[in-house]
């Protein structure tokens, strides 16, 4: 430590290297990170299959369909329950807002076998050097993981003619819909269709996009009625009888309402046609009673069928529709990159979904996945053999990485004129989380400013120990990358958030001593000593911490109860970003802030020292000799020269001198005194 701030070079060289060390964090991080999710992302044990069909079907052949479905789901073996529903209605789930398809004849609902009690899979997981022993592990089969289990039904389900399947899964964590949800707005209702038709098209082209709808109203026809005024005025006729006698066909024309005992509302009496009647045929044969006597209303009313149009739905006065998708879990993609002109540009070669037995590749960590989709681009090209050489990369498909894909098509290839688009959905909830995560982190750093001001009384000590926070930042970066985790909204968002008010505890004890020592020895010596006296405590606490949320950072449970331990569970997995983010950030924190606090306290150290000497420098040059300043600065210089004057103190002379000095003092005086 003497070395580190004795000499003025030294703490701006150390403090140099921290922040550039920080800076080159976060470029690569932004570089190689993973990308962002809005909530751990955990494998699913229920989910809802939506069954859909169009056509005037009866509730039987709605029966029929979903029949075939269900037969499919039963079959899988890793479904343990499933509850079929025909027509309107069903369980009432919490799908986070996730409405039905418009063209839903039924649905499943399906839950898979809980992760305790699946099939369980030995697997190698190290071979001993020279011995060639295998260490092998027991984990659950993956072939019943819920992610592959839907993701084979979804393609069994694909191949039943005449109906098409969705597949909601129902995961764990906040309740939403569909995260990629795109709202386009306009006023033409002409261009509204054109655009969503074309956003459709789009969102079907797009690798990892499942369970695509949109809220354009379903192919259909609506007869429209006009009733021509002035020619019904010449027979007498006015609108409200003519519009009675359409009610008569139609819905019924109101007469009074009434209560009953079994319902709190009431019940509407209405008068209508005979079932029989209630066509639209009907309308050509009634009359109307005026004046001039019965009048047939096809004198003057005109039938027209138009394209249906069964809601209109405004946001800030403009007309919108939506479309949706979902994302399928665990996709990765394959991408090779490329620099092109300085610019390292990134192409996809293919997508792949979570495997069970059919895997083509399977990654250094044991993850199996099946080649899906290839690209143009991987025309020619060995995947498996480019994966395995690390010529390829895999990164995760998740709803940002899909938006930002999807957005950067909106630039290049804008929508019609008066078009707007914006996203919606997840998109949204996840803005609101970060912007109410960022004002939560300003307010939590405003106040430990305020506290710290009145404590140390000094706004350079204050913020030097909210630089911890900057640094704990750094950490938890490198912690994602090197877990190989995914950023999360909430969980790392939390954690981040959580670290800060811990990591300012070892800045806090640093200087609290260093204001101590200072009172009474040279500051630079303060420094060193309140280094050397502050070094074990803050390492202690540290490491227990660490030590302690280790298990939960590698997904490791125990079971106190039955014994036995399991290793990244479902339950596990919702901590282990916000684990690894305390972890991590509170161990690099740690160790630059061991590094960075002593120097920034000597720069300013230093800093003061040259500056009054500067400043007295240019007092003495500028006054003369005679001036205070100038006779300051050569009793300082005189000073400086002059050895110190050493004081040796004799305890054997003064030991044998005091008994003489006292037998003297004790003897009396003689006459002569």
């Amino acid at each position: 430590m003497a070395l580190l701030v004795g000499n003025p070079a030294m703490p701006l060289v150390t403090a140099g290297v921290v922040f550039v060390f920080v800076g080159t964090v976060m470029i690569f991080f932004g570089n190689n990170s993973k990308g962002v999710e809005f909530f751990v992302e955990s494998e699913p044990e229920q989910a809802i299959v939506y069954v859909l069909a169009r056509g005037n079907l009866s509730l039987d052949e709605k029966d029929k369909l979903l029949k075939q479905a269900e037969e499919i789901v039963l079959k899988h073996p890793g479904i343990q329950t499933a509850f079929a529903f025909a027509g309107e209605g069903g369980l009432n789930n919490n799908t986070g807002g996730a409405q039905s398809p418009k063209d839903t004849i039924g649905r499943i609902q399906l839950e898979t076998i809980p992760w305790e009690d699946r099939p369980e899979k030995v697997t190698p997981l190290f071979t001993v050097p020279l011995l060639g022993f295998d260490i092998n592990r027991t984990t659950q089969d993956p072939a019943y993981d819920g992610d592959v289990i839907i993701a084979e039904l979804s393609e069994q389900l694909a191949a039943l003619p005449g109906i098409r399947t969705e597949t909601l899964n129902l995961a764990m964590g906040p309740a939403s819909g569909k995260p990629v949800h795109l709202r386009i707005k306009s006023d033409s209702f002409d261009d509204l269709m054109s655009a969503t038709a074309q956003v459709r098209a789009e969102f079907e082209e797009v690798p990892g996009l499942t369970l695509i709808e949109d809220t354009r109203p379903l192919p259909g026809i609506d007869w429209q009625i006009d009733v021509d005024v002035e020619k019904a005025g010449r027979y007498g006729a006015n609108v409200v009888a003519v519009g009675a006698m359409v009610q008569l066909v139609t819905r019924g024309l109101l007469l009074d309402t009434m209560r009953v005992e079994s319902s709190d509302e009431e019940i509407e009496i209405r008068v209508r046609l005979p079932e029989d009647d209630r066509v639209l045929s009907t309308l050509d044969t009634l009359k109307v009673r005026t004046l001039d006597g019965l009048i047939p209303l096809s004198n003057f009313i005109t039938r027209t069928p138009v394209p249906k149009l069964a809601e209109i739905n405004r946001v800030d006065q403009k007309r919108y529709l939506d479309v949706k998708a979902d994302v399928a879990p665990g996709l990765m993609k394959v991408v090779k990159t490329t620099r092109i002109d300085g610019v390292d540009v990134d192409t996809t070669l293919a997508t792949l979904r979570p495997a069970g037995n059919d895997a083509d590749i399977t990654t250094a960590d044991g993850t199996a996945f099946k080649i899906t989709q290839r690209t143009e681009a991987a025309r020619g090209t060995d995947l498996v053999a480019e994966i395995e050489a690390g010529a390829l990369r895999l990164l995760p498909i998740n709803p940002n990485e899909r938006i930002a894909e999807i957005t950067k098509w909106l630039d290049e290839k804008p929508l019609p004129f008066g078009v707007t688009t914006e996203w919606t959905g997840d998109q949204e909830d996840q803005a609101e989380s970060q912007a109410f995560l960022s004002s939560a982190f300003t307010a939590a750093l405003g106040l430990m400013f305020i506290i710290l001001l009145a404590q140390f009384n000094s706004f350079y000590n204050s913020v030097l120990v909210l630089l911890a926070v900057v640094l704990s930042t750094t950490g938890v970066l490198i912690g994602m990358l090197v877990m190989d985790q995914t950023f999360s909204i909430i969980m790392t968002g939390t954690g981040i958030v959580a670290l800060a008010g811990i990591v300012v505890n070892n800045n806090i004890i640093l200087i609290d001593t260093y204001q101590e020592y200072e009172r009474y020895m040279p500051r630079i010596e303060a420094i060193i000593r309140t280094a050397q006296a502050r070094i074990r405590p803050v390492l202690l606490t540290t490491i227990t911490t660490m030590a302690g949320l280790a298990p939960m950072m590698f997904g490791l449970s125990l079971d106190f109860a039955e014994g036995g331990y399991t290793i990244d569970s479902p339950t596990a997995l919702w901590w282990k970003q916000l684990a690894t983010a305390v972890v991590f950030g509170l161990g690099i924190a740690t160790a630059l802030t061991l590094l960075v606090t002593p120097s920034m306290l000597a720069i300013r150290v230093w800093a003061t020292t040259y500056i009054r000497w500067i400043a007295r420098l240019l007092a003495k040059m500028s006054m003369g000799r005679a001036s205070k300043a100038a006779r300051d600065w050569a009793l300082q210089r005189d000073t400086r020269r002059r050895m110190a004057e050493e004081i040796i103190w004799d305890t054997d002379t003064l030991a044998s001198t005091q008994p003489a000095q006292a037998s003297t003092s004790a003897s009396p005086l003689s006459p002569a005194e």
